[in-house]
Order: structure tokens, then C-alpha cells, then sequence
């Protein structure tokens, strides 16, 4: 008894140890925190499902490979039983009591390598969902950059836009004090209200892409209820605050007329007819891509865990094919037995070696045929992705290229409209130019700078996208066993 209590609990231990756990804490954002990218690229990897559930599908796998060898292991059969049997005639009444206990013990011998087949084809499938959780991370990486820099992009654009409206409410106060003097018509008056209710309404509209960016990046990180935090500028997007607040707890109405008033007049508008230069991005710096083309299509075939696990899971059919092919062999395997019954008190032990076959021949050919269509499928599937890879390469590389040709364009056509600004509002007030060129020029302006944002924020994506792509090794990562 003692024995077999030992036994038990042995067993119970080596199941228990034995047996791999994949799962990582979700992880949170403190009230008042301030993130950087790998920040949040580190909280994302450790709450998105998708990777958790690549996780438990290599935990899977693992279970089947050990599901497979286990046909090398033998299969050890106990049983037991009692009988009662009660017959009664006109001379006599018999009773029978019948005890018997039984074991027996199969182990297979050899089965002409269909077990080998079988083994290999799930180790392939373990290689191949090992590919795919590093798949998962490199998305999850990706989509991260892009909330992050998403979020960078619509902050600035609402300092700009802020900016612009200051702009707008300057020139209506200016305006208004000239067409009370009699200097400008009413005309230049009602379009400056016109114009600043249209800059209002721009503003608003980039504080709505802001929250909906804000959204975006909660989404890509998981987190459902996040606190007040705050993301930090990276060195290829830093924005003139350096620190871009995040708060979607006040989620209100606006009040009635909130923005429908115009600027309280003041003494003397004159005083605010300077042009204030807004300097959005400060100490901009946009660092070589260090591979060229070529570079990055031998990065791309080299490192994208995808195409490894393509190349996995055709391995995995194949032996699969081998393993259905070889379901037309027999099998080899050897028993041995013990019985005893206490009513004579007899023991009986057999041993022996058995040779069986059985095989449906229709079946068993539409089995190797479903299998050979596998393997076609998988190969098939294998090419379509070596080539969408260098499609995605090729298209991410003249994106990032392209994008990176037009940022110091840009950045000079906004110092150059500037500068428009100011020589149309200075020929404006002392009655040389007409306010049409007054107003294109203040568009202009505008438009220019939101346009050298929304190009900056393009090419840190196209960039984070290219090394997405290679499958560079990112800063920030985890892998299959981290716990």
C-alpha cells in the first residue's frame, strides 16, 4: 500500500513539473505616468491576445509532439473483477465466487518509420507556431510606432492649428479697429469673422483626430481604462512640448455657444499685428536608413519569421504525407500478460510478438491523395509569400525614400510662407494689398506647416514599416519562453 501511495504521488509531481505554463501578467499604466515608445511597445507585447494566444498555440504543439513519442512507450493495462453466479435445482443450490485480477503490457516494435513521420511532422509544427508568436511580436511592434507617432502628429497639428487661430483672432481685432476708423471696408470685417470661425472649426477637428489617436494607441497596448499618462517626443518626431498629455477621462458635451464668441475688443489692435513664427518640431534630426535595397531584401528573406514558418509547415506536410504512405505497412509489437482467478488459484503468463495489418485500400488512397494536395497547398502558399515580401519590401523602401525627399522640401516651403505672411500682412496694413492675398497667404502658411508635420508623421511610419518588413531585430521584445 505504502508502494503504491509513493507511486501516486510521484506521478502527481512529475505532471505537475512537467508541464509548461505560458502566460504573462497584462500590464498597466500608473496615473501621471510618462511613457516612451518602448514603453508602450513593452505593454503591448505583454497584454495583446493575439501574441497570448500564439503562446498557447506552441504550448499545443509542444503537448503534441509529446503525443506522438508516447507510441514508443508502452501501454501497461490493470483490471480486476468478481463474479457471483447462483444455481438452484430441485436436489441441490451451488454458489460460485470468482475474484480475478489481470495485467497486461503492449509496446510497439516498429512500425516501418510511421511514428518517426509522425514525430517529425509535429516537431515541424512546434518550429512553425515558434515563427508565428515571433510573427505576432513584429505586427504588434509595428502597429505600436504607428499609434505612437499618430498621437505625436495630431498633437502638433493642434498646436498648429491653435496658432492658427490666435492668427485669425489678431487680424479680427486688427481689422475691427481699422473699419472703425473708417480704413477698411465692412467687407474685410465680415471675412475676418468668416475666417476665424473656419479656424475654429479646423481646431476643433484636430482635437478630435487627437482623441481618436489617443483611442487608437489604448487599443494597440490593450487598455481598456487607462489613467492620465503622457508620451514622450522620440528623436525622429520632437515636438516644441516634448510631452504629449494623454487624457480621455472627460468625455463631455461641449457648453452651448463655447466657441461662437468673438475676441473682446481691446484699445489698440495695432500693438498685434506682429507675425509669430511657430516652431513646431524642435532640433529635428532624420538619421540615414542604414541598407540600401538590395540590403533589405537579403534582410527580409533572412529574418522574417513568417517565411520560416511557411517553410516549417511545408516540412510538416511532407512527413505527414510520409506518415499516411506508410499507413500500408504493418505493425510490429510485442505483449506479455499475467492473470489470476482465486477459485483454483491458477496464474497464467503469455508473451508474444504480433505482426497486424489493416488497411482500407480506398481509404488509405484518399488519404495519401488529401495529403499530396497539402503539400501542394503549402508550397503554393510558400511562393505567394516570397513574393508579396518582396512587394512589401520593395513598396515600404520607395515610400520611406519618397517621404524623406519631401521633408526638407517642406521644411523649406514653411519658412517661405512665413515669410509671405509677413510681407503680405505688413503690405495689408499700410493699404497696399487686398485681403484675398492677405488670407492666402495665412492658408498657406498654415496649410504648409500641417503638411510638414503630416509628412514627418508619414515617414517615421514608412520607416518603422520598412524595418517591420526586414524583420530588423527591435530594442524591445520578448520571446516564446518568457514568463
Amino acid at each position: 500500500m505504502v508502494k503504491i501511495k509513493n507511486i501516486i504521488i510521484s506521478l502527481f509531481v512529475l505532471i505537475t513539473f512537467s508541464t509548461t505554463v505560458f502566460g504573462i501578467e497584462d500590464l498597466t499604466v500608473q496615473k501621471d505616468a510618462v511613457l516612451t515608445l518602448n514603453d508602450c511597445v513593452n505593454i503591448a507585447l505583454h497584454n495583446n491576445p493575439v501574441i497570448k494566444n500564439a503562446r498557447y498555440n506552441y504550448g499545443i504543439s509542444k503537448a503534441n509532439v509529446n503525443i506522438a513519442r508516447s507510441e514508443f512507450f508502452p501501454t501497461l493495462g490493470v483490471g480486476t473483477g468478481f463474479n457471483h453466479a447462483a444455481n438452484n435445482t430441485n436436489r441441490s443450490d451451488t454458489t460460485t465466487n470468482l475474484y480475478s485480477v489481470e495485467a497486461s503490457l503492449n509496446q510497439l516494435l516498429w512500425n516501418f518509420g510511421r511514428t518517426n513521420a509522425h514525430i517529425k511532422m509535429q516537431k515541424f509544427y512546434l518550429i512553425a507556431d515558434k515563427f508565428y508568436f515571433d510573427n505576432a511580436v513584429r505586427e504588434t511592434v509595428f502597429l505600436v510606432k504607428q499609434r505612437y507617432y499618430e498621437v505625436l502628429a495630431a498633437r502638433a497639428t493642434i498646436a498648429i492649428n491653435k496658432a492658427y487661430v490666435d492668427i485669425n483672432e489678431r487680424n479680427y481685432l486688427r481689422t475691427k479697429a481699422y473699419f472703425e476708423e473708417g480704413i477698411k471696408s465692412k467687407i474685410d470685417l465680415v471675412n475676418a469673422e468668416v475666417t476665424l470661425s473656419d479656424s475654429r472649426i479646423q481646431l476643433i477637428q484636430s482635437e478630435k483626430n487627437y482623441k481618436n489617436s489617443l483611442v487608437n494607441l489604448n487599443n494597440s497596448m490593450y487598455i481598456k481604462s487607462a489613467p492620465n499618462y503622457s508620451i514622450e517626443s522620440t528623436e525622429n518626431f520632437n515636438i516644441s512640448d516634448n510631452v504629449a498629455p494623454v487624457d480621455l477621462s472627460k468625455l463631455v458635451k461641449p457648453v452651448k455657444d463655447e466657441d461662437g464668441h468673438l475676441p473682446i475688443s481691446v484699445e489698440d489692435a495695432k500693438l498685434l499685428s506682429s507675425v509669430e513664427k511657430l516652431e513646431v518640431l524642435t532640433n529635428y534630426k532624420m538619421t540615414d536608413f542604414p541598407y540600401n535595397f538590395e540590403e533589405c531584401m537579403e534582410l527580409a528573406y533572412q529574418n522574417r519569421a513568417d517565411l520560416k514558418a511557411y517553410h516549417s509547415t511545408l516540412d510538416a506536410v511532407k512527413e505527414n504525407l510520409v506518415y499516411v504512405k506508410r499507413n500500408y505497412y504493418p505493425t510490429v509489437s510485442a505483449s506479455a500478460g499475467y492473470g489470476y482467478r482465486d477459485m483454483n488459484r491458477t496464474n497464467s503468463f503469455n508473451v508474444g510478438i504480433n505482426v497486424s495489418s489493416s488497411v482500407n485500400i480506398m481509404n488509405q488512397k484518399a488519404r495519401v491523395d488529401a495529403a499530396e494536395y497539402q503539400v501542394n497547398i503549402a508550397e503554393n502558399s510558400l511562393n505567394q509569400l516570397n513574393q508579396d515580401i518582396y512587394f512589401e519590401v520593395q513598396n515600404a523602401y520607395i515610400n520611406m525614400i519618397e517621404l524623406e525627399k519631401q521633408i526638407p522640401l517642406l521644411a523649406v516651403k514653411v519658412r517661405q510662407t512665413y515669410e509671405n505672411y509677413e510681407l503680405a500682412e505688413g503690405r495689408y496694413y499700410v493699404g497696399l494689398g487686398d485681403y484675398i492675398q492677405l488670407q492666402d497667404a495665412k492658408v498657406n502658411y498654415n496649410n504648409a506647416q500641417c503638411s510638414y508635420i503630416e509628412t514627418i508623421y508619414k515617414y517615421n511610419v514608412a520607416r518603422a514599416n520598412l524595418e517591420s518588413v526586414i524583420a530588423l531585430p527591435q530594442e524591445i521584445t520578448i520571446t516564446i519562453e518568457d514568463s
